[in-house]
């Protein structure tokens, strides 16, 4: 079956999808879906929900038609496992995986119990890493739905232009536990005195305001204060110019499906150093510009991030391969082309 035009698919996703102060990797990823098959001729049919309002969720799946198809994000199923029970019964239920909850070190176990539920039933699951993959089949949350790699994309943009120093640091994700910049700042705490560096971490500083504050008070309280910037959410102008200025690209993450701001980086042929969480290393595993310690140990990213201050030799290796890389990732194009087919083959 042709996976553009003609197809009608209903859409269900978090209500914060546009909310620009609550960017994260899961709500970009789901814009670019939705306009990435509007693009290739399907109507489709967007249901915001509130991810703690089943009551909601169900009340949307029940308004749609018998037989018809629907994807929905994998938070909203986790949240609202018993619609999606009741909705696979009559309709071509998807589910796009972004993450997985039982991966979480603090993962809260109804999530797990809801994430087992509403994975359970679906006539296909798309997942955004083969990394996500493996764990939703390695812990029998998809035992009888087909699971489908869709990796995110990036687009082109310009290479970044960097600073002699090698000093610019930059962190892009939601400030949030399972992002890790509590073990960045403690990191740059054990930084040697003298090295010219800037840290900018951006990302929302309200999904998880608690932990951003901590985050922040860590860096006034090692006396960082005039070297790390918590910038919150950027526009694309604004995070197009972040990246640009950026030296290095900084992922300290405890858990991670995928990495879509390393493939940005990348893309800008911007070097990593990141955690080995999750699927980072296999987002990062054909390019030789990037660094990986283990998740949560600051002294490992300290040391790793003090090389590469003192290392002129490794700084120029790193952004050579970067720059040479910078084509060999996956478009979202390509994403959203196996999406569709993926949809179109639902009966």
């Amino acid at each position: 079956m042709n996976p553009g035009g003609g197809g009608v698919v209903h859409l269900v996703v978090p209500d914060d999808i546009d909310d620009q102060a609550r960017v994260s990797g899961g709500n970009v990823c789901d814009r670019r879906v939705r306009d990435g098959l509007i693009g290739l001729g399907w109507t489709v049919r967007v249901s915001p929900v509130a991810v703690d309002a089943p009551a909601a969720a169900h009340q949307v799946l029940s308004h749609v038609p018998d037989g018809e198809l629907v994807l929905i994000d994998g938070l909203v199923a986790t949240r609202s496992p018993a619609a999606v029970e009741v909705a696979s019964e009559r309709l071509r239920i998807v589910v796009l995986a972004h993450m997985v909850s039982a991966a979480f070190p603090d993962a809260d176990p109804r999530d797990v119990d809801g994430e087992r539920r509403a994975l359970w039933v679906p006539r296909a699951v798309i997942a955004t890493s083969a990394w996500t993959r493996s764990e939703l089949l390695s812990r029998n949350l998809v035992p009888f739905s087909p699971v489908v790699v869709a990796l995110p994309g990036s687009d082109d943009a310009v290479a970044a232009t960097g600073t002699p120093s090698g000093g610019a640091l930059l962190c892009v994700g939601v400030v949030a536990p399972h992002k890790g910049q509590d073990t960045l700042v403690e990191a740059l705490a054990n930084l040697e005195p003298g090295a010219p560096w800037t840290c900018t971490i951006v990302g929302s500083l309200e999904s998880s305001p608690e932990f951003a504050e901590r985050v922040a008070r860590l860096a006034e309280e090692a006396g960082l204060g005039d070297r790390v910037r918590m910038a919150g959410v950027l526009g694309a102008d604004e995070l197009d110019r972040a990246y640009r200025r950026a030296d290095l690209l900084v992922a300290p993450s405890r858990a991670e499906s995928y990495g879509m701001a390393i493939a940005d980086a990348l893309r800008r042929g911007i070097p990593v150093v990141a955690s080995s969480a999750g699927g980072i290393p296999q987002t990062v595993a054909r390019s030789h510009a990037a660094v990986l310690v283990p998740p949560g140990e600051p002294r490992a990213l300290s040391t790793a991030l003090q090389r590469w201050m003192v290392d002129p030799a490794l700084r120029a290796r790193l952004a050579d391969e970067a720059r040479r890389g910078r084509s060999d990732l996956p478009r979202w194009d390509d994403s959203i082309q196996r999406i569709a087919k993926t949809l179109a083959g639902v009966r």
